[in-house]
């Protein structure tokens, strides 16, 4: 085995353990909070998400991507980032403490000042952690990276239920986010032996920022609209509402973005380190592109089936009204891996004029479809979204097509019988459930069932994925 597929793999599985095992335990714990506290109570986070995902944005600066994507990088680069990240952190909490008041009267939620004044603390813990994570990152070396995401996880996850118990209602959630960056920063401070040092370069700033700036405007621009959808719910609708959106949206987003970030942490340095080696560029690009699908597809089609069961079972009835909302949802997300895959391209070739470009036509979409949907409800909102999730991958990859000739017909060739087999069995756990009463023993069936069959209708279309997934949780030809 190649040292490049090797590295690749073990990437991928250490990743894999963290994304899976973190998500899991959070998905736990989220599962006890959501039956202990209220709807209205995920609605408050929800109206304060935005300005917490803009000011992540602007402390991040693109800089851990240009980290990342930069062949060589030196001392100099990694202390500048790290100083200008932290500068920028303090400045942001600084504008969100006096935007509080504004932020509540917006809502008309007065307990929302002191909400965004504390939990705007994470932007100051998690600035100091960016640059071992691009690090760790950049050798793909996530194994260090599970340890300390996990040990916050399950810490910060018990405080936030023994307050949730103790009625202590939103703020067990606050607490709770602020505990896991906190205690994630102070683990990433011990087990990594990079410590900065008193150095800051404009020669290094000036390089990383050139391609980094473009990626900043797009992740503003991102985080923006990723929540612009919680911003109109949670002002035009009421916070109840908005709390089975924000708990519908979180289901959705579990399998969604977990195989998103596993991939997105891998193929980022993997594509870099062979920019410019163009046909193994291709070749590595397909895989990643198919092998997306394959996890992702069965996931998000299973989930639309089974999604009554689950959230009954699992946050009782209080939660039924998210049902619709994240059987909606399900297909927003299906593409997500997809798409973000066809950006790193852009990314890898150091493109993010191109990268903004996109972005930039991409979100004057969202904005009519907003507008053309908004006063039909929420559901019509998340059919809009659906629209604008399908035209995107069409905009993703028209320059996709320029760099490595990978067209967006050519992509739908290749995903259609990962689509197709995802669909039928989908038929099947529908046909298996249709006629079982007791929404338990639905979701049971449905999580036994679903896997072995795909993996049999794969299988017996000889998908190549099924040969990649078993190396990928195997340790044969492969140390982990």
């Amino acid at each position: 085995m190649s040292t490049l597929k090797n590295q690749t793999i073990k990437g991928l599985f250490w990743s894999s353990v963290e994304r899976f095992s973190v998500q899991g335990v959070q998905f736990l714990i989220g599962i006890v909070l959501a039956r202990i506290l209220l709807p209205s109570d995920y609605g408050l986070i929800g109206m304060i998400a935005i300005f917490l995902s803009l000011s992540q944005a602007l402390i991040d600066s693109g800089f851990s991507q240009a980290l990342i994507q930069k062949k060589e990088t030196s001392e100099k680069d990694y202390n500048t980032v790290f100083h200008f990240n932290f500068i920028i952190a303090v400045v942001v909490y600084g504008l969100l403490f006096i935007l509080a008041e504004p932020i509540a009267v917006f809502y008309k939620e007065p307990v929302l000042v002191n909400l965004v004044r504390v939990i705007g603390l994470n932007i100051i813990f998690s600035s100091l952690s960016i640059v071992q994570i691009a690090k760790l990152s950049k050798s793909l070396d996530f194994k260090l990276q599970t340890k300390a995401t996990l040990t916050s996880v399950i810490i910060s996850g018990g405080v936030g239920i023994y307050l949730a118990f103790s009625n202590w209602g939103v703020w067990a959630l606050v607490v709770q986010g602020l505990l896991r960056s906190s205690i994630n920063t102070v683990l990433l401070f011990i087990l990594t032996r990079w410590r900065p040092k008193f150095i800051f370069s404009k020669e290094s700033f000036k390089t990383l920022f050139s391609f980094g700036s473009k990626l900043l405007l797009s992740g503003l621009l991102n985080a923006i609209f990723n929540n612009i959808y919680l911003i109109i719910i949670g002002k035009f609708y009421n916070v109840k509402e908005l709390g089975y959106y924000t708990r519908a949206n979180q289901f959705q987003q579990l399998p969604s973005e977990t195989i998103t970030v596993i991939l997105q942490r891998v193929t980022f340095p993997v594509l870099s380190s062979i920019q410019n080696e163009q046909k193994k560029l291709e070749n590595y690009y397909k895989k990643f592109i198919r092998f997306s699908a394959f996890i992702i597809f069965p996931i998000m089609i299973g989930l639309v089936v089974i999604a009554s069961p689950l959230i009954k079972v699992v946050l009782t009835d209080k939660w039924v009204s998210a049902v619709p909302f994240l059987q909606l949802l399900c297909f927003v997300g299906i593409l997500y891996p997809i798409q973000v895959i066809n950006l790193n391209v852009l990314k890898v070739k150091g493109r993010s004029d191109l990268f903004l470009k996109l972005e930039i036509y991409k979100k004057i979409l969202i904005l009519l479809a907003i507008v053309t949907t908004f006063s039909f409800g929420i559901k019509a909102l998340i059919i809009g979204q659906i629209i604008c999730s399908f035209i995107s991958l069409y905009i993703n990859t028209y320059y996709t097509k320029k760099l490595i000739n990978y067209s967006f017909f050519n992509q739908i060739k290749d995903l259609l019988p990962i689509l197709l087999a995802s669909i039928f069995m989908g038929i099947i756990i529908f046909g298996l459930i249709f006629y079982i009463h007791s929404n338990s023993l639905k979701l049971i069936s449905s999580l036994l069932v679903g896997p072995i069959s795909y993996y049999l209708i794969s299988y017996l279309f000889k998908f190549e994925e099924i040969n990649e997934l078993n190396k990928l949780f195997t340790k044969k030809k492969l140390k982990i």
